[in-house]
């Protein structure tokens, strides 16, 4: 029969998958990673077993810790020296924490690192109570080896001794400037700082009540913000917010693309590749267009970045007319044009313009009425003082940062005097003076405007490793669906309106009206044809 092997065919035996031994070591520690609360997959990923594999060792967690108990006493000594959980949560927040000061380009050293590590295991231990006060823990350079290999930690920047080279990238920076003909108008940087949104100084009423209160605190909620202009400082990129909230309930109503923000959200508010990838493409890209179109220059520009972790490396890829360049690692703080007083100014009057609030909603003599402003101050406030804090930034300012880089551009060697921090602080303790806040002094004003570039404090990681992933922040509702206008409805809605300008200026008995009235309907819109280009923007990318 056609389908029968011969009798004498020579058979292949088939070989015998050999049978990985897991050894009592690899079993006590998948049942340990299950009780510091890692889920099965990862317990299977970082041990490199298979899921069933794990899943059963999971179910024979009685018996596998029964022989542990009979092992020799050897092997026992071995076998019984298990990681604390406190040492475990340590060592997670410890990553954030790292996550978190690379997000904002800060330099460390090894000897930061241990100290952060042995600062969170005291608060951790003292949080368990007296069953954890047994162990100890130093944080020494061997910890450190072993946390880098657990945890595969990424490159972060470590700070050096050596002076960086700060006077030989202006020379390299004005060689690719020759090169690529850029005017000042043309070149840009851009650059993320933090900012607690909803803090006041210490000594006022309000962050006293704040302390004495127990749960989150609202002086800790903090936002990311993308700012930046050109070289010549006429032009101010429109701001990127980023939150940890994607649809809060104070935004309820407002169309996200009218804001006065680019509206993104991450769960602990970092700026991350994917956002600025987005924010490169859709928005940094067609504004140079724009802007270049309007003042009659060509579509070209040119970009300056830091090396921070969210800032992809293939940039200048995605676009013909946008050169990307990446200051060098040891010398981007000391020249950076955004970090040379953009943000500490927009700060100073993102504070004077939350105080000239409260003043413009309440008397300033009524602590309850201040205290119950301050309860309803949302996130929309925050987004509209943002907006206007960063509208009154000077162009003197915006230019007179890039001297240290490009010299050459810099027609205002100093920061507008109403830019000026010295006299920002004085008009902010002038104001506070003004509300019944309680004793403010220009040093309270210095630190909290200080305080904005700290990193995350332990309370701050306990925190966030406390938020559960994935749900709703508590009040928010999701966004409403009506909102989301499609090209083809956006389309619609412009054909109507040129079909009532037609029957107007079709039956109008005076061509001055026809011109006035298409060019206000024609402002009114604008901001739907904007949305319109974006969304036909997006849409060729993705085709």
């Amino acid at each position: 029969m056609p389908g029968k092997r011969p009798r004498n065919a020579t058979a292949i035996p088939s070989a015998k998958r050999e049978r990985k031994a897991i050894t009592l070591d690899v079993k006590l520690e998948v049942l340990r990673r299950f009780e510091v609360g890692e889920k099965l997959s990862q317990v299977a990923k970082a041990l490199g077993l298979a899921v069933s594999t794990v899943a059963t060792i999971r179910d024979n967690k009685e018996k596998i810790k029964a022989s542990s108990q009979i092992a020799t006493p050897l092997r026992a000594s071995r076998l019984t020296r298990h990681r604390s959980a406190v040492m475990e949560t340590m060592e997670r927040l410890l990553r954030v924490w790292l996550e978190d000061q690379s997000q904002r380009n800060v330099p460390l050293s090894v000897t930061v690192i241990q100290e952060k590590a042995k600062s969170l295991f005291d608060d951790l231990q003292r949080e368990q109570g007296e069953r954890s006060q047994t162990a100890k823990f130093s944080a020494s350079k061997g910890w450190f080896v072993r946390f880098k290999e657990r945890h595969c930690l990424p490159h972060f920047k470590m700070s050096s001794a050596a002076p960086g080279k700060e006077d030989v990238y202006p020379e390299i920076l004005k060689s690719i400037i020759q090169e690529g003909e850029y005017t000042p108008q043309q070149v840009f940087n851009v650059d993320e700082t933090g900012l607690y949104w909803k803090r006041m100084p210490e000594r006022t009423f309000i962050s006293v009540e704040e302390k004495a209160e127990p749960g989150f605190k609202s002086s800790k909620d903090r936002l990311m913000l993308l700012l930046g202009g050109n070289a010549a400082g006429d032009f101010k990129l429109k701001p990127l917010l980023v939150y940890h909230s994607e649809n809060p309930k104070a935004l309820e109503g407002y169309s996200k693309p009218n804001l006065p923000v680019i509206w993104r959200s991450n769960k602990k508010a970092w700026a991350t590749r994917s956002i600025f990838h987005e924010w490169f493409t859709y928005f940094f890209c067609p504004a140079i267009e724009k802007y270049c179109a309007q003042n009659n220059l060509t579509n070209k520009a040119l970009l300056i970045l830091d090396n921070a972790p969210c800032h992809p490396v293939n940039l200048s890829d995605l676009s013909d007319n946008v050169r990307v360049e990446y200051l060098h690692d040891n010398t981007a703080d000391s020249i950076q044009p955004m970090g040379q007083g953009v943000a500490s100014t927009f700060k100073a009057h993102y504070l004077r313009r939350t105080f000239e609030h409260i003043l413009e909603a309440t008397d300033g003599d009524d602590t309850a009425e201040i205290r119950e402003f301050w309860r309803k101050y949302s996130i929309m406030d925050a987004v509209d003082n943002i907006a206007i804090a960063w509208e009154e930034l000077r162009a003197a300012t915006m230019n007179s940062v890039w001297k240290k880089i490009w010299p050459e551009c810099v027609q205002f060697q100093s920061v507008s005097q109403t830019d000026n921090i010295a006299q920002l602080q004085q008009n902010i303790v002038t104001l506070a003076k003004s509300v019944a806040l309680g004793e403010v002094g220009e040093a309270d004003v210095d630190q909290l405007l200080q305080s904005h570039e700290e990193g995350l404090s332990n309370e701050e990681l306990v925190q966030l490793e406390q938020e559960p992933a994935g749900e709703e922040e508590e009040g928010e509702e999701a966004a409403p669906a009506l909102r989301q206008l499609t090209t083809r409805e956006l389309s619609a809605a412009f054909s109507h309106f040129e079909a009532g300008l037609q029957v107007l200026t079709s039956n109008s008995p005076d061509d001055a009206w026809n011109l006035k009235v298409s060019r206000a309907i024609n402002d009114a819109i604008s901001c739907y044809r904007d949305l319109y280009s974006e969304k036909e923007w997006r849409s060729r990318q993705l085709s």
